[in-house]
Order: C-alpha cells, then structure tokens, then sequence
C-alpha cells in the first residue's frame, strides 16, 4: 500500500508545516550571508564549517555575532 504525499501532510498540522518551512529558509539565507562574508574575508575554515554544518541558522548567527563590524 502506497501512501500519497496528502496523506503524509494531513498528518500534520498547517503551522508546523508553516513553521519548517520558514526554519529551512532561514537557515538558508543565514548560511548564504554568513558564508558570503567568510569568502570575503578569506576565512576559509569558517566556509567549510558553514558549508558542511546545517544547524538551522546557529552556526551562521555565531559567525556573524563573532565577526561583525564595528560602525561607529
């Protein structure tokens, strides 16, 4: 017995489908800025890491805390 994708979501609420959807595109553009800026700064490290790791957004929100500029 097959089980169709329909059958799969009607298991889960609509917010929680919502909400992992909104986690997995956080963590991508937190990785894709996080991993722009180690490029630039030749860190290359930090890019692997960043690359390899998927910790839905911590791992870049770290990065980017540790090295941010200072505007003053």
């Amino acid at each position: 017995m097959e089980t169709t994708l329909s059958e799969i979501f009607s298991v889960f609420p609509t917010w929680a489908i919502v909400l992992v959807v909104i986690l997995a595109l956080f963590d991508w553009v937190m990785t894709l800025i996080a991993m722009w800026y180690a490029a630039g700064r030749r860190q290359l490290a930090w890019f692997i890491c960043l690359a390899i790791f998927n910790t839905v957004g911590i791992l870049p929100i770290i990065y980017l805390l540790l090295h941010r500029e200072n505007k003053q």
